[in-house]
């Protein structure tokens, strides 16, 4: 055998999930697709300069018998034709796992991505947690005595696991004496350990993939589903995709994502975080027109936004695949009933605008929000279990329009300049301690907060910001004081040790991103090679 591996001690199913005929599998992905996957990511920057130096981005021409041919994904499964709420969250600890399979959701976007801290332990505890939770024995008692258990009472959600994007390593394989990738190690051990409990429990090894930036990527993704079908010997098309639209490309080939997965595809989903540092990151030193207003200020009904939403829909009901919402990322709060009251009625707002649209339901990252989500899609779907009827032939979307960056308003504060160091600070730090979903000021933040919190900063030193609230201009100067202000605050409200172990490193990997005269394409990269336990 070829691959070797780390084992994390503290993981009682790592033996298991690690096992010989696992890694066999996983290997086999590797000799078959990680060299495509390495010439696929070297194509990137590659399309990013040409799109920088026009400052622009179009429909490929070389697929537009695509975009003008009718065709359709092959129909939903049972288990996914009903997906009007979706719960996101880590698949590690069993107690998050537990808690969002008994939410009363649709759906569980079981995150091995953006919402998790992907030390190896954390990996392979969230494959063992998806391999109990398909055989009904995932179990989980605290310390203090508590016990959590899958429902009896009602159906648990339907299983979407989000395997790491194709830009993720993973150190911890060694395939042929090359670093492993995270996709195909996350996909391999979670197909082979789940696929054939999930077809026997009526549904499926069904996935969410993120980042990616051309239809060759997913076509990629396709041979890697079409490959392990065989590999298990199970019918083609079991497996089923959905794609998250969170790269600004991607926007441009919606419908040549969903057609080279079109035996496998699902849907597509509409993130925020991610598509908005996406813009920022392609169209980084294509001028000021690309400058972006503060994030806080920046909604769904911005006109760029707007474009972006009804395209998906749109292409997605012709193309017979589920339109997925963005993300409800409040998290209630035990003591300030002012605070869930304004921002209940945000998530209503937000989803009634979705549901209104055509989408096919929504995310949510606390069970609280579910019963919200769902009323608002019952009362639009009534007894119907999706919005597939709603062709949206209205919709017109110019590539002018997708890159309408000024349409988000001009509104640039060094407050939010702080809130964003504050914020990414924060963040890395509990990520680097091995949590990736991090509750601040009631809204649960993962990494795509992160991402555009250090790109804004980034882009607005580069192009000298004068923020509409002081006046000042966004130097390296001020924006390393600032920076020592927030570490400042945040060490009086940390205990001295953990301030010291993860608070002071992510503050310096934040400020060398946020100061750097080049820009680095992800943060997670070099967090990761800093994280405990990711070697």
């Amino acid at each position: 055998m070829t691959i070797t591996h780390n084992s994390p001690q503290n993981v009682a199913a790592a033996g298991e999930i690690l096992s010989d005929e696992a890694l066999a599998f996983v290997e086999a992905l590797h000799e078959k697709f990680n060299d495509r996957r390495e010439e696929l990511l070297g194509k990137r920057e590659t399309a990013r300069e040409q799109a920088a130096s026009t400052g622009t981005l179009d429909f490929p021409e070389e697929t537009r018998e695509v975009r003008e041919g009718d065709w359709q994904v092959a129909p939903a499964p049972k288990a996914l034709q009903d997906r009007r709420v979706e719960m996101t969250g880590p698949a590690s600890p069993a107690k998050m796992a537990i808690n969002a399979l008994n939410s009363g959701a649709k759906v569980w976007l079981a995150d091995l991505e953006d919402a998790a801290s992907p030390s190896w332990a954390n990996q392979i505890d969230a494959i063992a947690n998806l391999r109990d939770a398909a055989h009904g024995t995932l179990a989980f008692t605290s310390p203090e005595g508590k016990e959590y258990k899958l429902r009896e009472d009602a159906p648990l959600a339907v299983v979407v696991t989000r395997p790491r994007g194709w830009h993720l390593p993973e150190h911890n394989i060694t395939v042929n004496g090359k670093e492993g990738s995270g996709s195909l190690t996350d996909f391999g051990l979670h197909f082979f350990h789940t696929a054939k409990q999930l077809i026997e429990n009526g549904q499926g090894p069904y996935y969410y993939l993120p980042k990616m930036e051309s239809y060759l990527e997913a076509r990629l993704w396709n041979d890697v589903f079409t490959f392990a079908e065989e590999y298990l010997g199970i019918e083609h098309g079991t497996i089923r995709a959905t794609v998250l639209i969170e790269t600004i490309p991607a926007a441009f080939q919606m419908d040549e994502i969903l057609y080279e997965l079109r035996d496998h595809a699902s849907g597509l989903n509409a993130g925020r975080w991610d598509y908005l540092f996406s813009i920022i990151k392609y169209f980084r030193d294509a001028g000021d027109k690309f400058i972006l207003a503060d994030r806080s200020s920046v909604t769904m009904t911005a006109p760029l936004m707007r474009a972006y939403t009804d395209l998906l829909v749109q292409t997605c009901h012709k193309r017979g695949a589920f339109a997925m919402g963005g993300m409800a990322a409040f998290i209630p709060s035990r003591k300030d009933e002012e605070v869930n009251r304004a921002a209940f009625e945000k998530v209503r707002n937000d989803k009634t605008r979705e549901a209104n649209d055509g989408f096919d339901g929504s995310w949510v990252a606390h069970p609280d929000l579910v019963p919200v989500c769902k009323e608002i899609f019952d009362g639009v779907l009534n007894d119907k279990p999706n919005q597939l009827d709603r062709q949206r032939p209205e919709v017109e979307v110019t590539p002018e329009q997708l890159l309408d960056v000024p349409s988000a308003g001009d509104q640039r504060t060094e407050e939010e300049l702080n809130a964003n160091l504050y914020v990414a600070i924060r963040y890395i730090a509990v990520w680097l301690s091995g949590n990736g979903a991090v509750a601040i000021h009631n809204l649960m933040e993962d990494a795509a907060t992160a991402e555009i919190s250090r790109s804004q900063i980034w882009q607005q030193i580069k192009n000298g910001v004068v923020y509409t609230d002081t006046g000042n201009t966004a130097t390296r100067e001020l924006v390393s004081a600032a920076l020592d202000e927030q570490l400042e605050v945040l060490k009086q409200e940390i205990d001295a040790e953990n301030y010291e172990k993860w608070f002071v490193p992510a503050g310096k990997l934040i400020s060398d991103m946020v100061l750097s005269d080049n820009y680095p394409d992800f943060l997670t990269l070099p967090a990761y090679d800093l994280m405990e336990g990711a070697k």
